[in-house]
């Protein structure tokens, strides 16, 4: 009876491990199955995180009770599955960022500022806020700012946020597509620089996707003209009933089911329109005439079609200089990279740092790049 369990056993675990790899093997498949045709697969990509625990949680399981045959199953998966795990995991020493600026290196800020939390001038908490994340700003002492879902407004009554940034930050070049968002609101992305901008441009993302823009500004720095592009893809659009319901899934409180229904259309439609939006960005960049730099919030992982597609062969400032898994979004999993600054292979990058203060729902990453001569 014993030997039939210790058998039951054995077999349980060697069948859930294949389960397992089966899976994580798949999902290192997501990065090259287009969402319009595959998203149901899509989703995996967002599990990637966790099939890599389990998969190493087989793998060392085996080892520890001396099978190593078995442990094989995972550790031949590991390896096939390298480069999902090498744009996951940053394996870098951390290291302190060095403020003072080394001669011939640009610095560059990127981040999302959630419309800078409060919109309407008034001493709430929200503006408070607001001034904390203008200070934060100022404390990094960037050359370009790329500032994703930013609002200004000329209503006097509201806050006109580029004239903020351009007399108390010291910007006085930027672009901006002014977007109506209401009577004399506008929100969209821009680009802030202390260099003078030489030629800039848009492209608007067609429907269905939401109308975000694809910004990008000429710079003229040290007398080289630097590309620099910024774009904010389609957020899942997720609201407040959303996150109750993905707070009961996860206590598993009421119907699975039903909490998930929404949630599961809404993510479905994100990765597909986000998809339509990267290979617009892809064709875009690659005819960049100018070497370029490029910040974005992607709202996708690194295990993504949109990842993937966007970054091409340009290097990722955070696999370079970054520790661990780079969160940058700060609700739903602490998995959750999805902010970059790319560069292409012009640009040395020589440091890279998440501010991880909780002002906005993003961090916000500062990278020093150099052009190379």
């Amino acid at each position: 009876m014993a030997s039939k369990l210790r058998l039951f056993t054995k077999r349980f675990f060697i069948y859930s491990n294949v389960v397992v790899v089966f899976f994580f093997l798949l999902s290192c498949l997501v990065p090259l199955l287009n969402p319009q045709k595959w998203w149901f697969i899509s989703f995996l990509g967002l599990a990637f995180p966790f099939l890599l625990l389990l998969v190493l949680f087989f793998l060392f399981g085996w080892l520890m009770i001396l099978k190593p045959k078995q442990a094989l199953i995972s550790f031949v998966a590991l390896l096939l599955g390298i480069k999902s795990i090498l744009v996951f995991l940053a394996f870098h020493t951390p290291k302190t960022f060095n403020y003072k600026r080394e001669p011939g290196t640009i610095r560059v800020v990127s981040w999302n500022v959630a419309r800078f939390i409060e919109l309407k001038r008034n001493t709430n908490k929200g503006s408070a806020t607001r001034l904390k994340m203008l200070d934060l700003l100022k404390q990094q002492n960037a050359d370009v700012l790329c500032l994703q879902e930013f609002h200004t407004s000329t209503n006097q009554e509201y806050y006109n946020n580029i004239e903020t940034v351009q007399q108390e930050l010291g910007y006085p070049y930027y672009y901006f597509s002014f977007d109506e968002d209401g009577d004399n609101h506008y929100y969209s992305s821009i680009i802030f620089s202390r260099f003078p901008i030489i030629d800039s441009g848009r492209i608007r993302y067609p429907r269905p996707t939401l109308p975000d823009v694809l910004l990008h500004a000429d710079i003229r720095v040290n007398g080289d003209t630097i590309r620099f592009y910024t774009t904010h893809l389609q957020s899942l659009q997720f609201s407040k009933n959303d996150y109750e319901r993905i707070e009961k899934i996860k206590t598993a409180e009421d119907s699975l089911l039903s909490n998930s229904k929404g949630i599961l259309s809404k993510l479905k439609r994100g990765i597909s329109n986000r998809s339509i939006q990267a290979d617009i960005v892809h064709e875009v960049i690659g005819n960049s005439p100018h070497p370029l730099l490029f910040c974005a919030d992607l709202n996708d992982v690194p295990n993504s079609y949109t990842y993937s597609t966007v970054k091409g062969n340009m290097q990722d400032a955070f696999l370079k200089k970054g520790t661990g898994i780079g969160r940058t979004f700060t609700s739903l999993s602490p998995t959750l990279r999805i902010d970059y600054i790319f560069a292409d292979h012009n640009f040395s990058i020589k440091q890279f740092r998440r501010v991880t203060k909780k002002y906005s729902d993003h961090f916000m990453l500062v990278a020093d790049v150099e052009l190379k001569k």
